[in-house]
């Protein structure tokens, strides 16, 4: 009967503590009272201020830069090409199944290098050529070998689309045109920006 009612002693005893440090910590984080506090009113009211303006992904505002048909009604529409300060070129669009059924998205889009291949499936077969500079440019990648695409896809429904990104390293600064190739797509010429 000790032994037993010891148990339940040491049980107890730890319970309260536990149960005061929650107390307090609920108290603490609460921050439900008149206090003047206003700051959440605030950022609630910005991000519904922000939620009623069009995302520029989100609207069709977007001017094409290029259009690619792809293999099972697949399509890209790429929609910007930004040169930025660092030396790179960020060509980004929306990949966009056209047709009638579920597609998956090509593994070949991947390109056939082993070091890309192993990191899944993403764009890293995109190449950009620079037919004055007679130059191709390869899809960058970080120290680990992963392609700065968009990677791992998923199946795309009827109509559905996906926002889609590829990072080059920039031709000279008087290239102002590039094209984009991607396996099994149609090529297209797009205007550099920045």
């Amino acid at each position: 009967m000790s032994i037993r009612f010891t148990t339940r002693d040491r049980g107890g005893l730890v319970a309260w503590p536990v149960a005061l440090v929650l107390a307090f910590g609920l108290v603490g984080c609460g921050g439900g009272g008149n206090g003047g506090d206003d700051k959440p009113e605030a950022s609630t009211t910005a991000s519904r201020s922000s939620e009623s303006k069009p995302d520029a992904q989100e609207g069709d505002e977007q001017k094409t830069l290029a259009e690619l048909k792809g293999p099972s009604g697949l399509f890209l529409k790429v929609t910007a090409a930004e040169r930025d300060a660092g030396g790179f070129i960020t060509v980004s669009g929306d990949l966009k199944n056209d047709g009638g059924e579920t597609v998956n998205v090509p593994a070949q889009l991947s390109g056939n290098e082993t070091e890309i291949i192993r990191n899944g499936s993403s764009l890293g077969g995109a190449t950009l050529v620079d037919s004055k500079g007679k130059k191709r440019y390869y899809v960058l990648r970080d120290t680990d070998g992963r392609p700065l695409t968009t990677t791992n896809f998923p199946a795309l429904k009827a109509g559905e689309s996906l926002p889609v990104f590829m990072q080059f390293p920039a031709p000279p600064a008087d290239a102002a045109e590039v094209t984009l190739q991607l396996p099994m797509f149609t090529t297209g010429t797009i205007e550099i920006s920045g």
